[in-house]
């Protein structure tokens, strides 16, 4: 789950909805995994432009330090990522969201055949970033890979060239659909999310409608009472029942999420020429 918006608390996004996050990360309706309860993370900003984070291997729905940390933060800019593991280890650092400068990074889904594929794909990053990789998921290593590709510059050309190296490695080893992946990614300012899969059959991914029309059509409710207009929440379900409350993000497409509104474009991956050298 993704916030962008006036400064809002962690807790009234992750607690208070009828599917909140934390009600997610133990019954899941629409994920591979009903239940993800192999650690979860959290990032926020603040005043200075590099983010928090806290991450643990505990369940989300029964940590008490999460709660008590939820209802301290208030940022408008907030990740929040509930883990169900594809295969590698249960530990902190495999938690997302991950870090990098002023950089939040989150991946639902996988990378067909990681475990022959991930030499190749970890050759291709850039030497400078190669260090920073304290994990061993796929998604930690692709995004180093769209770091590698320009991810502070140009997020959605970043985020093709990664994707398209890593179906080009996928299918050179014989996966036939080599990547599934809702990605979410932001500098604090701009949210960029992307819903993609080799195979044409994504993750699900939800965006909030328009918090004028929501409040117009649910006047009593506490939560739109406290959003701003200008607020979006990106989201793996939808947090509760509203009708038209939400919006479902079309497959194949980047949503670009800033102050003055967001824009849907397609997304189709990029085969680079070559990957970046330090």
């Amino acid at each position: 789950m993704a916030y962008s918006g006036e400064p809002l608390l962690a807790r009234d996004l992750l607690y208070t909805s009828e599917n909140s996050l934390v009600v997610q990360s133990l019954r899941a309706r629409l994920g591979v995994d009903p239940t993800n309860g192999d650690g979860f993370g959290l990032g926020w900003y603040l005043d200075g432009p590099e983010p928090g984070l806290f991450r643990s291997t505990e369940p989300a729905w029964n940590d008490r330090n999460l709660h008590e940390l939820s209802g301290a933060i208030r940022s408008s800019m907030l990740f929040a990522h509930v883990r169900a593991s594809t295969g590698t280890a249960v530990q902190q650092t495999n938690c997302h969201p991950f870090r990098h400068g002023d950089r939040l990074w989150m991946h639902n889904g996988a990378i067909a055949g990681f475990r022959a594929v991930r030499r190749d794909l970890a050759f291709a990053v850039d030497p400078s970033l190669y260090p920073e990789i304290e994990g061993t998921t796929d998604s930690e290593l692709f995004f180093h890979l769209a770091l590698t590709f320009g991810l502070e510059d140009d997020p959605p050309a970043a985020v093709a060239r990664a994707v398209g190296l890593i179906e080009q490695v996928g299918r050179a080893h014989g996966e036939p659909f080599p990547l599934q992946m809702t990605v979410a990614t932001t500098d604090g300012r701009t949210l960029w999310a992307f819903r993609y899969s080799s195979e044409g059959r994504s993750r699900s991914l939800f965006r909030t409608a328009d918090v004028s029309a929501l409040r117009e059509q649910y006047p009593d409710n506490p939560i739109l009472a406290r959003l701003a207009l200008d607020s979006r929440v990106v989201t793996s379900e939808p947090l509760g029942g509203l009708r038209g409350a939400w919006r479902e993000v079309p497959e194949a497409t980047c949503l670009t999420v800033h102050r003055d509104g967001e824009e849907l474009a397609p997304f189709a991956p990029v085969v680079p020429e070559a990957a970046p050298v330090g």
